[in-house]
């Protein structure tokens, strides 16, 4: 079996054979109102990584992770700066260090940009996440309907889709991997417990 990158989520990790082949892409997609960060701020802490901010300022993500889980070594916090923030974006993907993480929150402002602009970008990101064995991780909100959005999905090598159901009397979080390029995708969602950390949830559900 090809060489894989631990996500930082061990529970993850087990399901996916040691984590995420270098190279490639993944897309997260997430609602807007849900613990997504959480599991964006594990991946951050697994090795090196460049993390560009899309939304939020550059305090703001400090701010949000050493809340979450103290300070992340060996990570470096940009700015996209204004719209359109795409050149901001793909020069600072050039900066990106060997076996790295790449994290683009959120990844929606960017695909606002002219599709063959957008569809440049993204091959210009495969080739350096190739050729430097690193990974990307793109942030996107469900029901934020961008033009380029069939793209991300498409170019992404591994897609991760968090569902946060807020019906019943419990917050329930549930990830679904439906696509995983040269490998396997998995059959079942996994109910993630999201509050201290990023673990699975056991309890039973009851219909």
């Amino acid at each position: 079996m090809a060489r894989r990158l631990p996500t930082g989520i061990s529970v993850l990790d087990r399901q996916l054979d040691g984590g995420i082949p270098p190279g490639s892409i993944l897309l997260l997609t997430a609602d807007p109102a849900s613990q997504s960060e959480s599991l964006l701020y594990e991946i951050a802490a697994a090795r090196g990584t460049l993390y560009v901010t899309t939304i939020r300022s550059e305090q703001a993500v400090r701010d949000a992770i050493e809340r979450y889980r103290g300070s992340i070594d060996r990570l470096s916090v940009r700015d996209a700066g204004d719209y359109p923030p795409i050149d901001n974006a793909t020069r600072l993907v050039k900066d990106l260090p060997e076996n790295a993480n790449l994290l683009i929150d959120v990844v929606d402002p960017l695909e606002d940009a002219d599709p063959t602009r957008y569809r440049r970008f993204l091959n210009e990101l495969q080739t350096h996440m190739v050729n430097t064995g690193s990974i990307a991780v793109l942030h996107a909100m469900h029901g934020d309907d961008t033009p380029n959005r069939a793209l991300t999905e498409h170019m992404a090598d591994v897609v991760f889709d968090l569902r946060t159901d807020t019906s019943g009397s419990q917050i329930v979080n549930r990830l679904a991997i439906p696509k995983f390029r040269g490998g396997s995708a998995l059959e079942e969602t996994i109910k993630l417990k999201l509050t201290d950390g990023v673990t699975i949830d056991t309890s039973r559900d009851i219909a």
